[in-house]
């Protein structure tokens, strides 16, 4: 998994910080600024994020014929149960083979204590189809090397079952990650495309079954052929190749499109489909890619857009003129940013994201009002100073600053439900407008009552 650039500590000079976007030209005045040009402030110090095991939760429901197999400690197991208690009434498809004192110890030999525990998931589960072994922290520092072990597994059970191992280690990595690295070691499993094949569209990212249904039947109505990854069952990975066109549905998949770029693939860059205009342009990529005829695409598209420009219209008289203070945690927020500020009206103050990658959202920071501070990783004692400072209507944080700043009279926004909501296409566009509107009515409404 990528880990964070290496940078020199940033200033700590909180006032100076805070100071940056009050000295900026307004923005009609100022001139646009390129993605490269946009300054963006870099911290490197204590973090506030989950770790990649917690993609797990989203990723099982995914792949239907799947199993996540963490290797990791007690803690691992607990924060797993504990992000997906929901799940409680159906037998899940992850667990966790726990490593106890005497493996960290190295008093026991784990590759045959790994197998012995394959052995018994598969008596139990023969149904699973690819069985991942996810790698964490404490298998990480001990140096077990699942890759090995994946490869040893799957001549053991193959044909039957394809072992395929990642890293889902929150040390140096935030939560989505998780996600990128286990779509990337899936990348590298897929068939190869035929050189004779013809061009197809491959939409790369986890999304809800309803969200993926919708953009099929736009795809089909384009002349688009396309195909999702992951797919829903593991036996469907679509073949890469040189005829093979990408289009990113998270904006944190960077290893999996470089995964996908030295198999041939050839990536399409476009906004990310959150609201009317993001859906549009994501939607167009793909198009101009196949020399669909404007007409026919705006006879496509229009429908969808204006069912989501109405929704929309609901939340903006509330959301409009508002400030919005964003956090490090999902590598949504510059998306999020553009689809708050250029369809809602709202005012981003600081976008704080826990890594960016400047290609893949260089369409989201080219909107970006020049006086928004764009941060990069994260000192949480300094953000919060700034984000006091600054007093915005709205924080998007996680779960471990909301309350706190709720107690200081800030309104928050859990960043965590905008990646387990169906929140991308025109139908879920006021769905994501309300998740940002909610804790605004509520404020209103407690200010009411008192």
């Amino acid at each position: 998994m990528p880990a964070w650039p290496r940078t020199p500590e940033a200033p700590r000079n909180v006032t100076l910080l805070t100071a940056l976007a009050a000295r900026q030209p307004a923005r009609s005045a100022a001139p646009e600024i390129t993605s490269r040009e946009r300054p963006v402030l870099r911290e490197r110090g204590q973090r506030e994020v989950f770790c990649g095991l917690t993609s797990i939760v989203w990723l099982h429901r995914k792949i239907q014929d799947a199993f996540f197999l963490v290797v990791g400690s007690r803690t691992c197991a607990h924060l797993l149960q504990s992000a997906a208690g929901v799940m409680i009434f159906a037998e899940p498809r992850f667990a966790t083979a726990i490593m106890e004192e005497r493996d960290l110890a190295g008093m026991a030999d784990a590759n045959a204590e790994l197998d012995r525990i394959v052995d018994e998931l598969l008596q139990r589960r023969p149904d699973i189809k690819t069985l991942f072994l996810v790698g964490s922290c404490p298998s990480e520092v001990i140096k077990l090397d699942l890759g090995r072990a994946a490869h040893r597994l799957s001549t053991r059970y193959a044909p039957r079952l394809r072992i395929v191992s990642y890293s889902g280690s929150g040390i140096e990595t935030t939560f989505t990650q998780g996600e990128d690295a286990c779509l990337a070691a899936l990348a590298a499993e897929a068939p190869a495309a035929p050189a004779d094949a013809s061009p197809s569209l491959l939409v790369v990212g986890s999304l809800p079954d309803i969200v993926e249904d919708q953009f099929a039947r736009l795809f089909e109505a384009l002349g688009v052929p396309v195909a999702f990854f992951p797919a829903r069952r593991s036996d469907r990975i679509p073949a890469i190749g040189p005829s093979t066109r990408v289009l990113l549905a998270q904006p944190f998949l960077g290893e999996t499109l470089s995964r996908l770029q030295s198999r041939g693939a050839t990536w399409l860059p476009a906004a990310f489909p959150f609201g009317a205009e993001g859906t549009t342009d994501w939607l167009r990529a793909a198009a101009e890619a196949w020399g669909v005829a404007p007409a026919r695409f705006q006879a496509c598209v229009a429908p969808g857009r204006a069912r989501a420009e109405r929704a929309l219209a609901r939340h903006r008289a509330l959301l409009a003129g508002k400030s919005v203070f964003f956090f490090p945690d999902s590598q949504l927020e510059p998306s999020l940013a553009r689809f708050l500020t250029r369809e809602l009206g709202m005012r981003a103050l600081e976008v704080g994201t826990p890594y960016l990658h400047r290609d893949i959202t260089a369409p989201e920071l080219a909107q970006l009002a020049p006086e928004t501070v764009l941060s990069e990783g994260q000192d949480v004692d300094l953000q919060l100073a700034r984000c006091r400072s600054l007093r915005p209507d709205l924080t998007v944080c996680g779960l471990g600053l909301a309350n706190p700043l709720e107690a200081e009279g800030l309104a928050t926004k859990w960043s965590i439900e905008l990646v387990f909501s169906p929140v991308h296409g025109f139908d879920q566009a006021g769905d994501l407008a309300g998740l940002f509107a909610r804790p605004l009515k509520r404020r209103e409404l407690l200010g009411a009552a008192a």
